[in-house]
């Protein structure tokens, strides 16, 4: 079984750089044709996909957030991390990390998600 765990700090300040960090068991995450993604869905809205970073270690990002995100990896420790900068309360959010596949590369790449961690929840604040 796969599984996926969010891990960070719940309450970020305004201009500071959010990082979370997503651990996967069950798969590595450089195993074809695998994407391991980043959502987020902020109070009364619904889900926001924020990008992904692919089994090679290419990149995508949604448009609206592209300029201040950035998801890396560590394939040693098998996870993958969200940052996200110059953050401000409309980041406010539960923060998601999931496994996509059957991505269609469009701009932004449509993926279907077939398992995806417990969220945590993030607030910005000062």
């Amino acid at each position: 079984q796969v599984q996926l765990q969010e891990s960070g700090p719940g309450l970020a300040k305004p201009s500071q750089t959010l990082s979370l960090t997503c651990t996967v068991s069950g798969d590595s995450i450089t195993t074809p044709y695998y994407y391991w993604s980043w959502l987020r869905q902020p109070p009364g809205k619904g889900l926001e996909w924020i990008g992904h970073i692919g089994y090679s270690g290419s990149t995508s990002y949604s448009p609206s957030l592209e300029s201040r995100t950035s998801i890396s990896r560590d394939t040693s420790k098998n996870q993958f991390t969200l940052q996200l900068t110059s953050v401000t309360p409309e980041d406010t959010a539960m923060y998601f990390c999931a496994r996509e596949e059957q991505c269609v590369m469009t701009d932004p790449p449509v993926c279907t998600r077939d398992y995806w961690g417990q969220g945590t929840q993030v607030t910005v604040s000062s």
